[in-house]
């Protein structure tokens, strides 16, 4: 029997309804009394029933404000149901667990080609293995990157560029939270390498990739915590002692908080920078206590987690990446899924000018 794609709640009156393509891999079809059916050319499963009912949003009545599509309740693939990304290129960096793995799993799921960039090559390996055993035609693998290593940084960039491949998602997620004081290969501290500057590096050296396979998208992991800093105003600098930090003067919340601000700032940098050429960057907060392996140095963190549940399925990363409103950076920051105002430091031009002509000297300084 076939499902209606628009009711009505009896008690509650409102009004639920299926919109926009079929999930990716879905087909319509009609048997021969007329009767449409559907078929998961995927899974190779055939239903009466409209899968997009798993997807079904509240309609709005006549002259009403439209409602929020997207919430903290959303699932990936509710996010991305219905795209095609067949044919579409993503590097999603710390893919082997946690958002990552999620993220580039639901985009190999849609059909994009995946690139898995990640330190454990070990568990790289498992999370590719995983997403195929899901589905055996995924086009997905994994190159080793470690951004506490600019030549790591390098290396991947030159073998990715050197395939002659497009790019068209690039997802800076990797990052580490909670470090005891320590200094990476290049001699900076750790958090602030891996979170901001490796990033920065990278995507740098795939700018060339990203504008000739325009419309391509950015999207820089962030946090709700770029808010809570040191700051008044005057009293802060964009400078290599501050940022990377001597042992004496390091605090690892502070040294977190300080790099998603850096987060923050290169992606609205980022997007000034290649908006106008097809590339558009925006940053994302994933969610509040999400259980990932970013808590895993802190004791206090990993009970915390334990003991909240956080109150969202799934996390903010997949809309900007191929949701063409947030086409031409509309709002500088995302955050349960919908585009905020974020910190007015965001905005001051010299912070943005002076964070992006900090970082690019400094890679070239320590990078060998």
């Amino acid at each position: 029997m076939e499902q209606r794609t628009q009711w009505e709640n009896p008690k509650t009156g409102k009004r639920k309804r299926v919109a926009g393509g079929l999930p990716y891999g879905w087909r319509q079809e009609t048997d021969a009394n007329g009767h449409s059916y559907f078929v998961d050319h995927v899974h190779k499963r055939t239903t009466y029933v409209d899968p997009r009912l798993a997807f079904s949003e509240e309609a709005t009545r006549t002259g009403a404000l439209p409602r929020q599509r997207f919430d903290g309740s959303s699932t990936a693939m509710e996010v991305l149901q219905g795209a095609d990304l067949t044919g579409k290129v993503a590097i999603v960096t710390g893919s082997s667990s946690g958002i990552g793995f999620e993220t580039a799993r639901s985009l190999a799921l849609h059909g994009a080609h995946v690139i898995l960039a990640s330190r454990h090559q070990g568990r790289t390996k498992e999370a590719v293995n995983r997403i195929r055993n899901e589905w055996a035609a995924a086009t997905v693998e994994g190159i080793n990157l470690d951004l506490a290593s600019l030549k790591s940084v390098r290396d991947f960039a030159e073998a990715f560029t050197s395939r002659g491949i497009p790019l068209h998602i690039l997802i800076c997620n990797a990052g580490v939270m909670g470090l005891p004081w320590s200094v990476t290969p290049d001699g900076l501290e750790t958090t602030f390498q891996t979170n901001h500057l490796g990033h920065f590096y990278l995507a740098r050296f795939l700018e060339s990739s990203l504008v000739s396979s325009a419309p391509s998208r950015v999207v820089v992991v962030s946090s709700e915590s770029h808010r809570f800093l040191d700051l008044t105003d005057g009293d802060f600098e964009i400078t290599l002692n501050n940022l990377s930090p001597s042992e004496r003067d390091y605090w690892p919340t502070l040294a977190y908080n300080r790099s998603k601000l850096c987060n923050l700032l290169f992606s609205k940098a980022f997007n000034d920078r290649l908006a106008r050429r097809g590339v558009t960057c925006n940053a994302v907060h994933p969610g509040n206590l999400v259980s990932t392996g970013l808590s895993r140095h802190w004791l206090c963190y990993r009970l915390l987690y334990a003991l909240v549940q956080p109150f969202t399925k799934s996390l903010g990363i997949r809309r900007p990446c191929i949701d063409k409103a947030f086409s031409g950076f509309l709002c500088p920051f995302m955050e349960r899924k919908r585009a905020v105002i974020s910190t007015q430091t965001l905005i001051d031009g010299a912070w943005l000018c002076n964070l992006y002509v900090f970082s690019w000297p400094v890679t070239f300084h320590f990078r060998d």
